[in-house]
């Protein structure tokens, strides 16, 4: 009964569809979908509903509908063309032309379902057109970001689309022009941060490469106003910021190393002025009580980077001229600010670093001594106008300022410390009562004392102070300082064991108590830097480094320091430098023994070697601290920030993998540990030295070890580069060596890895070793070459005319070293078995080649022997014409001797390629076989 119903209803539905009456259709319809379970009345129903549903304009019904009646039937085209219909409507083009498009495969030759399609098709292009313009874009990206009802996931992606956009082309021409410029100001006028980030990073980046651009943002923003949002104390806010200073100063200076193009970089008056407006700012920013910690050091990274000459082949130094006349001064005051007193200006650890840096650079940029004379003349007359009796501040003041002095141009600072009242000030705020003049003349005393020459003065007059300070002071920031003062003075006369300062064990005492402090962690982690840098100095007394290494405790509270302070310089230079005396891995000049009888005739001092320092007791300290765990301390070392592993670092760390890669033994675990992965940055960045040194340790591991396991991924193509570098004939014969060994293990690993060598142009370095006098030399090239010869690029070199590779690795086979004869014979079965063209010159680059092959053939070495017998066979099979010579001559009897032998499990190989030597001649009707 329902279901007849149901049909009734369908009827009636239709009726009212046909009289145009859409709602008592879609009621009728509605009753009977309640009365039936018929899967097809249900669809009908369903699609009919649609119908009505696109009449009343009800398009989400309609859809719905459609969509039910799809279930029932997949290819129910009325209700697919439908539903097209309805969500065309709607505005999801993308899904009506997925619908269109089924409709059209059902029924290819429906005309309405092909308009449908093209028109669809034209209304998603232009949507896509208007939806992605930049234009479009950039004005929604203001909307939503100033929109303060705006969602917040929305916001934070239009923010970053905003710099995503600013940092292309069209982008940052688009926001230009389109008055994006003055909503990004309205941006930086919010006081949300993320807001303000986001402008500054879009300026960022219209900036860059841009002159025209970066000028008008630059006039349009004002450098006062970029500034004081550098001198907030967000540091995240002060690096975009100092990042879109340095973008303006790159594009006004001409220095962002872009092209620019004709019409899109208009006309600019001269930007000198415009430059030297940005650095008086940055130099009034340097002595501002307004300006953050991180604000003042980011302009002072700004003046480090940007006022000096970058070679000092341009004879323009104006910049440096005047940040000395207008901003010497300021910085000065920054280098002698002193934390603890409460005229201090807001500083972070490396504030006065920085400035110390600066002060150095910018010494080193002057040109000639009238310069020099008057930058010292500033320094003397502003440290001079410090003192004063009755202000024990101002004289604390002008301390630290020779102090950081010192820490930057030394020389400068040497000349400064010889002024008058300047050493007495020092001694005399030692004997102050107040803690912080102690800790400003103990640091001073510890900068002094870096010359031998100064140490010796102020061990005369200030290690009874130091001594003095040390016993009766309580606050262990003082105490520490003092210990690194003695500890400095105490290692004043370096390696040399016969200059020693201190009476015999004291320097061991004063290392103890170093290592007590490092290993006390309820100590702050900048006391507890001043240890290490104790340690730094004490280390070169033999007796104290092999204490050090048996101390594991000390030795890991150093590594665990390490670890996590790499965003400390300075705890990371005094690790390095520990290390580096550890290991014995400084330089050491040569003795020559004409010389120390010369100099004890003359009755001068001659270096003596402490007994420790021999290479068993180095030995023993490198096992000591691998088994402390070095490695893993030196790969978080060498992924500290670039600005924080300073050059010099680098190579200090570099001398230490250099050092612990000695022994072939130990080179398994430095891999296990990742030490192969860190050092190939140090290879590649660094000072020339440092770059040496690492790329030496990695051709040591690259020798012995499986370059997947050593260097997994793609950094096996990076090590290539250094290795290379190794082959240059300035390096010594150990460099050149373990380079050819490395690149030998990597050619053997793929073609891809033998292409990258040859890129490297690595092939006439490796042929010019192999006519190396040196054994060793020569055998190692030999044996890369050998790998090499697999390429096709190196086989088309020895292809070509005019030159004598081939003839060069056909006189190696004759030579009396088995180990060299081995690399060259199968270099050369290789090639012969690779292009006939090469056997056939094989016999004209030199009247022995016989001679040659046959001695190789009848070598008492098997892998020789076989290696010869396949560069037999290769000549055999290359034509009959030269297999005929071959015949003629004695070499038919060696194979036939060879032959015959009774292949055991040695000889196999040897035996059988002999004897299909001889089948080959069998082939050509030379001999026949004997029954």
């Amino acid at each position: 009964m329902a279901e007849a119903e149901a049909v009734q209803l369908k009827e009636e539905g239709n009726r009212h569809f046909q009289c145009q009456d859409y709602k008592a259709a879609t009621k009728s319809y509605s009753q009977a979908l309640k009365l039936t379970k018929d899967k097809t009345l249900l669809a009908t129903l369903y699609r009919n509903r649609a119908a009505c549903g696109l009449k009343t304009e009800s398009y989400v019904q309609a859809a719905s509908d459609a969509s039910r009646a799809i279930d029932i039937n997949s290819s129910d085209i009325k209700a697919l063309y439908r539903r097209c219909q309805a969500l065309e409507h709607l505005g999801k083009l993308d899904q009506a032309f997925k619908d269109v498009q089924r409709c059209a495969t059902l029924e290819p030759r429906n005309q309405n379902f092909q308009e449908t399609l093209r028109r669809l098709n034209t209304s998603i292009q232009e949507k896509l057109r208007v939806q992605f313009s930049t234009d479009s874009r950039v004005q929604k990206m203001f909307e939503i970001l100033l929109d303060e009802n705006s969602d917040a996931g929305k916001r934070e992606k239009a923010a970053n689309n905003l710099i995503v956009l600013g940092r292309e082309e069209a982008g940052a021409e688009k926001i230009f022009q389109g008055n994006g410029v003055a909503l990004l100001l309205q941006l930086l006028d919010t006081k949300r941060p993320e807001l303000v980030l986001a402008a500054v990073r879009t300026l960022s980046g219209m900036c860059s490469g841009h002159r025209a651009r970066a000028t008008a943002i630059l006039h349009a923003v004002r450098i006062d106003r970029i500034c004081s949002l550098m001198s907030r104390e967000n540091e995240e806010m002060s690096l975009a910021v100092c990042n879109l200073l340095q973008a303006i100063i790159d594009s006004l200076s001409g220095e962002d190393k872009r092209e620019h193009r004709g019409k899109e970089e208009a006309l600019v008056l001269d930007t000198k002025k415009d430059l030297k407006q940005v650095t008086g700012h940055l130099l009034d920013m340097l002595v501002s009580k307004k300006v953050s910690g991180q604000g003042r050091d980011q302009a002072l990274n700004l003046l480090n980077k940007n006022v000096p000459r970058k070679d000092l082949a341009i004879h323009d130094n104006s910049r440096t001229i005047y940040v000395v006349d207008n901003g010497l001064r300021k910085i000065l005051k920054v280098v002698g600010q002193v934390p603890d007193l409460p005229s201090c200006l807001p500083l972070t650890d490396n504030t006065r670093m920085l400035a110390s840096v600066l002060i150095n650079k910018l010494y080193d940029d002057l040109r000639c001594d009238p310069e020099r004379d008057h930058f010292r003349k500033i320094c003397e007359e502003y440290i001079t106008g410090k003192f004063d009796p009755q202000d024990m501040d101002k004289n604390v003041n002008a301390i630290q300022t020779v102090s950081g002095i010192l820490q930057g141009p030394f020389d400068l600072g040497n000349q400064l410390l010889g002024m008058k009242g300047v050493m007495e000030m020092m001694v005399a705020l030692c004997g102050s009562e107040r803690e912080a003049d102690q800790l400003v003349a103990v640091e001073a005393l510890i900068h002094a004392s870096t010359k031998l020459s100064r140490a010796t003065f102020i061990i005369t007059n200030g290690v009874s102070l130091l001594k003095q300070i040390y016993k009766t002071t309580q606050n262990e920031k003082i105490k520490i300082r003092t210990l690194v003062g003695l500890c400095k003075l105490g290692s004043a006369g370096g390696t040399d064991y016969g200059l020693r300062q201190f009476a015999e064990g004291s320097t061991e005492k004063l290392a103890k108590q170093c290592r007590k402090w490092l290993c006390n962690v309820s100590i702050d982690t900048r006391t507890r830097r001043w240890a290490v840098e104790g340690l730094a100095y004490l280390t070169l007394d033999a007796d104290v480094k092999d204490d050090f290494v048996q101390d594991v405790p000390a030795l890991q509270a150093m590594f665990e320091l390490a670890k996590a302070s790499s965003s400390d310089k300075t705890i990371l230079y005094s690790v390095a430098t520990t290390l580096v005396n550890c290991t014995n891995s400084y330089d050491v000049k040569e003795v020559i023994p004409e010389l120390v009888q010369l100099a004890k005739f003359s009755k001068q001092h001659v270096p003596e070697e402490h007994p420790k320092d021999k290479k068993d007791f180095v030995d023993m300290r490198v096992k000591r601290l691998l088994k402390a765990g070095v490695i893993s301390a030196l790969t978080c070392m060498v992924k500290a920030d670039s600005a924080i592993l300073t050059d010099q670092t680098k190579e200090l760390l570099a001398r230490v993998f250099l050092a612990l890669c000695d022994n072939p033994k130990d080179r398994g675990s430095i891999v296990a540990q990742g030490g192969g992965k860190a050092l190939i940055p140090l290879a590649l960045e660094g000072t020339d030295v440092g770059k040496v040194k690492a790329a030496h340790a990695l051709a040591k591991i690259a020798a012995v070890s499986n370059p997947d396991i050593a260097f997994p991924g793609e950094r096996v193509y990076e090590v290539v580069r250094p290795l290379v570098s190794l082959l240059d004939t300035q390096r010594d014969g150990i460099q050149n060596y373990e380079a050819l060994l490395g690149l030998t293990n990597l050619s053997g690993r793929s073609d891809k890895l033998r292409q990258k060598i040859f890129k490297e142009r690595a092939l006439p370095d490796i042929e010019n070793y192999m006519f190396e006098n040196h054994d060793q030399l020569r055998q190692a090239a030999t044996e890369c070459m050998c790998n090499m010869v697999v390429n096709k690029e190196v086989q088309e070199r020895f292809l070509a005319d005019g030159n004598d590779r081939l003839k060069l690795v056909v006189l190696l086979c004759g030579e009396d070293d088995d180990k060299l004869q081995n690399a060259a014979a199968g270099a050369l079965a290789m090639l012969t078995a690779a292009h006939k063209k090469l056997c056939l010159k094989m016999t004209q680059v030199t009247s022995q080649w016989l001679e040659i092959l046959q001695r190789l053939c009848l070598h008492d070495h098997l892998s020789v022997q076989h290696r010869g017998l396949v560069i037999a066979y290769n000549l055999l099979a290359a034509n009959a014409e030269l297999a005929k010579k071959l015949v003629e001559s004695e070499l038919l009897e060696i194979l036939t001797v060879v032959g015959k032998q009774e292949p055991d499990e040695k000889k196999a190989e040897v035996v059988q390629t002999a004897r299909e030597c001889l089948i080959k001649c069998m082939d050509y009707g030379f001999i026949k076989p004997v029954s």
